[in-house]
């Protein structure tokens, strides 16, 4: 990398800390993702686009590389923000790594400050023995984002090669990228780590900390499938506010997103739900 690339890159991500550090901690961005599959309306872009400006949201995630021009044109059309865009990484041997189009997207996407939250699979969960050739894979897609405002987050997924919060802060801390890091995800981490103690995980990954996804959940549950750990936000046992205040005390100040896989019926009434729950909880994360 050139010392001119150096400096824009350094001056970018200074700025995008900046931002951070100032946002009004009673304010997270707060999206939801997920929100297209079990929609029984089956809204189309332009029509969810209306509906989450109508319920208070500040934008959307969106699933795969799919017709992200569309979603993007449905988004500014009505002042909203893309804050996420989930994509595969396969990190198994002799397999295409990514989708080539990611260098596509980047380009379309470069000055919005999208994050990818990356669903990295292939190999067994947790096998460390992985880590180098992963490695290459991740900083082969940093350096093809350098020159952007796009950050890289290593998303854990049940069964994926990076399942847990600390698989993915030991390959991002690997890959040393200042646009590399990691992201929180409930739901799993629920499903994974039946210890519950949230605190000295987060405080691992805080510094690469650079997105939290929540939703309504029951503390446990013994029964496969996710219809007990992702409910809507004001549904479950699990107590959000106490984790949403364990972050602020931890010192996040970055996006929320709201996890909406696998919830039927009609999506606007479970995303009034959690909005009108979502309002409730930043009442107790204000100074």
């Amino acid at each position: 990398m050139t010392p001119h690339r150096v400096l824009r890159t350094a001056m970018i991500w200074l700025a995008l800390a900046s931002v951070v550090r100032a946002a009004d901690p009673a304010a997270y961005p707060f999206f939801p993702f997920c929100i297209d599959w079990h929609d029984a309306k089956k809204r189309t872009f332009e029509e969810q686009a209306a509906m989450l400006k109508e319920l208070g949201y500040a934008g959307v995630g969106h699933i795969w590389l799919d017709k992200v021009a569309e979603r993007i044109k449905s988004l500014d059309d009505v002042g909203l923000k893309l804050f996420q865009i989930t994509m595969t990484v396969d990190v198994a041997p002799g397999k295409e790594p990514y989708d080539p189009r990611f260098k596509e997207v980047l380009a379309l996407i470069n000055g919005r400050r999208v994050q990818f939250a990356l669903l990295v699979n292939g190999m067994k969960p947790s096998d460390s023995s992985v880590d180098p050739h992963a490695v290459r894979i991740l900083r082969e897609m940093s350096d093809l984002a350098k020159d952007t405002d796009v950050q890289l987050l290593l998303y854990p997924h049940l069964g994926s090669w990076v399942e847990r919060i600390e698989d993915a802060v030991r390959v991002a801390d690997k890959v040393n990228r200042p646009n590399v890091g990691v992201m929180f995800n409930l739901c799993h981490w629920l499903r994974v780590d039946k210890s519950r103690d949230y605190k000295p995980l987060l405080k691992l990954a805080m510094p690469r900390l650079w997105a939290v996804s929540i939703n309504g959940a029951d503390e446990f549950d013994d029964q496969p499938g996710w219809q007990k750990y992702i409910q809507p936000l004001d549904r479950g046992s699990f107590d959000v506010g106490k984790f949403l205040r364990t972050l602020k005390e931890l010192g996040y100040r970055g996006p929320i997103g709201l996890q909406c896989y696998g919830i039927g019926g009609d999506a606007r009434d479970h995303l009034a739900r959690s909005m009108t729950a979502w309002r409730e909880l930043s009442k107790n994360l204000a100074d």
